[in-house]
Order: C-alpha cells, then structure tokens, then sequence
C-alpha cells in the first residue's frame, strides 16, 4: 500500500547561518551602536539580548528577514515573551521547532479524517504517517494538508509504491 510520512523539519544548519548573518548586520548598523546587542544560538533555541524591548524587536525583524532568504519557514519559530533582563536590558527566547508534537500530530489526523479522503493516518512518534489504497488518494491528501492551516511547516517525505 503506498505511503508518505508528514514531517516538520527545520536544517539546524541553515538556522545557524542565518543566526550569523544576522548577528553580523546588527554590529555593522548604526542604530545599533552602544546597546550592546547579543545574538546566542544554541541548539534549538536562539536568546536575544538587547538594550531595550525596541531593540530586542528589531533583531527579531533582522532575523526573520535572513531566514527567510535562506528558506527556512517562520512557522518554525516560536516567540518567547520579552523579559527585564539585569542592568535595564531586556531579552526574548525563539524557540525552533523540530517534529510534530503530539497534540498537532492528533490535529492533523483528525483534519485528515474530516476531509473524507480515502487515507489512513496514524502518529508514528514525531511524524504522521499516511497510507491509501491509490497514489491519487495521497496526492489528494498532501493537497489538501498544504491548503490546510495546521500551524506548523510540514514537508512529505518517505512516499513509498
């Protein structure tokens, strides 16, 4: 029976690139100058340190912007709140999300059910798997996930005859 696994997965590469790019326009601009901006990257989470909330902002703006030329999805950033941070500063925490978690995982399932598709999806973990009788039935599938709004940056892959 054929099949294809629905995924959300983000090249932590590409993440850290565009960290770097990002961090090397804050220190060349101008109206950054004397706020002592930080931009730290760590596994799946980046932590921004700036002078003020405006600024905090705007390398959030900054960032957005150069994972968009590197095309990672901004679906797949998660904004923390804007905290106080010692000495008058203030910081955010974005968060990159990898796989699907279980409650999304259901959401999708249960979209898929509801739009009566000849396909079977079951949570395998962090992925969705789908299987149907015919090709076009899945094809159908990865369609109507595409148009659907599930809140997160999914890619199909694994597509098995």
């Amino acid at each position: 029976m054929p099949s294809f696994d629905v995924v959300s997965e983000v090249d932590l590469q590409e993440v850290d690139n565009a960290v770097n790019q990002a961090r090397k326009e804050v220190t060349q601009r101008y109206d950054f100058k004397g706020s002592d901006t930080e931009i730290a990257h760590e596994g799946t989470e980046i932590r921004i340190t700036s002078s003020d909330e405006y600024k905090v902002k705007a390398v959030v703006e900054v960032l957005q912007g150069k994972a968009a030329k590197r095309q990672i999805p901004l679906k797949a950033f998660v904004y923390g709140k804007i905290d106080a941070a010692g000495g008058g500063r203030a910081k955010q925490t974005v968060t990159v999300q990898q796989g699907i978690a279980i409650e999304k995982a259901r959401q999708i399932v249960k979209v898929l059910k509801d739009s009566k598709l000849k396909v079977q999806a079951q949570i395998q973990g962090d992925k969705v798997r789908v299987t149907g009788k015919k090709r076009d039935d899945l094809q159908e599938a990865i369609a109507f996930l595409r148009k659907s709004e599930v809140g997160l940056p999914l890619q199909f892959n694994n597509f098995r005859d």
